[in-house]
């Protein structure tokens, strides 16, 4: 029997010494390196020899895997953690330990992506005549262009959920952007609110000129060739004196959060797998809450409201 030849220009294995493939350094995590393919994702956003629009793809494909990866991985670790699960996979890494290094690669990317978009997008869009513009922006006629829209379409979907010792907190559902208010009422003293921006409606709003604004009764398709954008929770904020009449608005601070969606399916027991999905994807709604983000702006008692563990 012939003796195996090594590669051409390959290094000569040490004499009688044979490398066991149990050892952790063979092995990468699988969520670490999954963050570590979406930092790439975010590279190209970063890329200025990427297209304009491309790049803005990219950063909203960042963050979009990010929701997912939450939902799913994340979940799946703080389940884990939960159950005391301490048998650790193959690279070594227990869930906690896990948990502590996605916390520490991820936030360099979140403050990435914040000075990718506020920095380099949004000056470059604005070059380019595109204005996406926060409300305080706005001039007095596209307010009240925004008002009118607000009370026609936007109003009637609304629906204001109070907190307090007589009413449970409501239920935030998954993905939802939803803005935290905070209300002055002259008998029941101050108050908190929960408010969630209607999802049939563009997260961006385009708005005409200033100069523009009064040919229209309210926004609809005659300001297409309109290059200004204002967001939509900004427009439901700037109008809540319509929503709570008789009382001071105080703040109003937006948060989204996510909920698990890594929930198992027992193939065996499941007479109809299709049913069983279908059931699955419907409790995306109610899983655990796994990320709560808020606005930078949000005061520590507000946000403590919030973190409360529930539901």
């Amino acid at each position: 029997m012939s003796t195996p030849r090594r590669a051409v220009g390959g290094p000569e294995p040490p004499a009688g010494r044979k490398e066991s493939l149990d050892k952790k350094r063979f092995f990468i995590n699988r969520e670490l390196s999954w963050l570590q393919f979406n930092a790439r994702v975010l590279e190209e956003a970063l890329d200025e020899r990427n297209p304009l629009l491309e790049r803005i793809k990219f950063l909203a494909i960042f963050s979009s895997n990010l929701d997912e990866f939450f939902m799913t991985r994340v979940s799946g670790l703080r389940r884990q953690l939960t159950a005391g699960v301490l048998k650790a996979p193959p690279d070594g890494m227990t869930p906690a330990e896990q948990l502590k290094e996605i916390r520490e690669r991820l936030l360099p990317l979140l403050a990435l992506r914040e000075t990718c978009w506020k920095s380099e997008l949004l000056p470059r869009l604005r070059e380019k005549k595109v204005n996406v513009l926060s409300y305080d922006e706005l001039k007095n006629k596209q307010r009240k262009l925004l008002k009118r829209h607000f009370q026609s379409d936007i109003f009637p979907a609304l629906t204001p959920l109070a907190f307090d010792p007589g009413h449970p907190f409501p239920h935030i559902s998954n993905l939802s952007i939803n803005l935290a208010v905070v209300i002055n009422d002259p008998e029941a003293g101050e108050r908190f609110a929960r408010v969630k921006v209607p999802h049939m409606f563009p997260r961006l709003l385009r708005v005409p000129s200033e100069e523009r604004a009064d040919g229209y009764e309210r926004l609809g398709l005659g300001e297409l060739g309109s290059s200004n954008f204002v967001w939509l929770e900004e427009v439901v904020a700037a109008n809540l004196d319509l929503l709570f009449r008789g009382v001071d608005i105080v703040a109003a601070h937006p948060f989204r959060i996510t909920r698990a969606a890594d929930l198992e399916i027992e193939e065996d027991e499941a007479a109809d797998l299709l049913t069983a999905m279908q059931e699955v994807v419907g409790q995306r709604h109610f899983g655990s809450v796994v990320r709560l983000e808020i606005d930078d702006t949000m005061p520590e008692r507000i946000r403590n409201i919030l973190i409360i563990p529930r539901s």
